[in-house]
């Protein structure tokens, strides 16, 4: 059975998360006069995103709230026993220097235009749709996709099946009939091939992680060899050399 549609992740498979939480970050901790508190600036980096991913990892597992782990981000970063009102103008500054820094992956519109006529396209997220739609329309990409779906919201997040599910429901497809694309190994690759998705695992930073076909991810470098792995009727790309 073919390919129908296409349900995208988009922090670090369309829009560049990773740098722009970095120049964001690294921004923010200079105006706050903060950054002489650190080894160096990569360290302080370092720390964030690990504090980041931690409770990222507790909102996810459903531990936490959107606005809480936010909060507790910054706390735990501060090392300060901050009020609500506190954390969020601390991390609200942030969020301005990181906005500033938001920009799509370059190989993202040319497969976006590549694929509009053949194939159906929604987004899955582990966020909020609030944070979500709003940056795919600053982005300007938000009329690429017929719905937005997002685990704060939707009450079940990625690796569960229930959330590629879900994406499905919306597109009224069955999950044969749909590819998830995500930068992530176990929470977008693994849960998707699981949820009977065809997964397609964007590897941008040439990982050495090796996962099994068929039941695994198809594992592509860049988004242009995604047409081709589709079996899309497009000029773009070549065949993906890591199936």
């Amino acid at each position: 059975m073919s390919i129908r549609a296409v349900v995208w992740d988009v922090d670090d498979t369309l829009f560049d998360y990773t740098s722009a939480d970095r120049a964001g970050m690294r921004a923010h901790l200079v105006a706050e006069g903060l950054l002489a508190g650190y080894g160096s600036a990569e360290e302080a980096l370092v720390r964030w995103r690990e504090i980041t991913d931690r409770q990222w990892a507790r909102f996810a597992a459903g531990e936490v709230d959107f606005v809480t782990q936010r909060r507790d981000r910054t706390r735990v970063f501060l090392g300060l026993d901050l009020t609500d009102a506190e954390a969020d103008a601390w991390f609200d500054r942030y969020v301005a220097h990181y906005e500033a820094a938001w920009a799509l992956f370059p190989d993202v519109l040319p497969v976006l235009d590549a694929l509009a006529a053949s194939h159906r396209h929604a987004v899955l997220s582990n966020s909020s749709l609030v944070v979500q739609d709003r940056k795919l329309r600053a982005l300007g990409v938000r009329d690429r996709f017929e719905a937005v779906l997002c685990a704060a919201e939707l009450g079940v997040s990625k690796p569960e099946a229930g959330a590629f599910l879900a994406a499905c429901d919306v597109l009224r497809l069955p999950p044969h009939e749909v590819a998830y694309v995500g930068d992530h190994p176990e929470i977008d690759g693994r849960g998707a091939a699981d949820a009977g998705l065809l997964s397609v695992w964007i590897d941008r930073g040439g990982s050495r992680v090796t996962l099994d076909p068929p039941a695994g991810p198809r594992r592509i470098a860049s988004l242009s060899e995604l047409p081709a792995l589709l079996g899309a009727d497009t000029r773009f790309g070549a065949p993906s050399t890591f199936r």
